[in-house]
């Protein structure tokens, strides 16, 4: 079920991608992600109040909280370098830079969380950062 769930998520991503691109033309980066940004906080608070996951707030504990916390200010700082990226660039060469996150997770997870990766991970990294670099090196932009 995992699978179905990742596919989902990285649907919706390059949907994102594309209506932020689309919607940044005329509009300062910055801006368009925290009018982003403000939907986002609305629809995840919603969510886990109709899961009834509220009166969990207060059971966290406080290195979770830590963790969270600068997880949520590098999102931001995240965002809104991809979104001055989108602003500068195109999406079809950006978004697969910006992609190479998923190559930093894997050593990431690695180094900090003690996953062990086998050779298809590996091999698989390899491609993802290739293709990335190629894409973004030798495709031409558009005019």
């Amino acid at each position: 079920m995992w699978i179905l769930f990742a596919l989902l998520a990285a649907l919706t991503s390059a949907i994102v991608v594309t209506l932020s691109k689309a919607a940044i033309k005329n509009v300062d980066s910055s801006l368009a992600f925290a009018i982003q940004g403000v939907f986002i906080l609305v629809i995840s608070w919603a969510v886990v109040t109709f899961q009834g996951n509220l009166p969990n707030v207060g059971q966290i504990e406080r290195r979770n909280w830590l963790f969270l916390g600068i997880a949520g200010i590098l999102t931001c700082i995240s965002s809104l370098l991809a979104f001055y990226a989108l602003k500068l660039g195109d999406a079809s060469r950006v978004s697969p830079l910006e992609r190479l996150s998923l190559v930093f997770a894997i050593i990431f997870a690695v180094i900090f969380l003690k996953e062990r990766v086998d050779w298809p991970i590996i091999l698989g990294a390899l491609l993802m950062a290739g293709g990335a670099i190629i894409i973004a090196v030798y495709s031409q932009p558009s005019k």
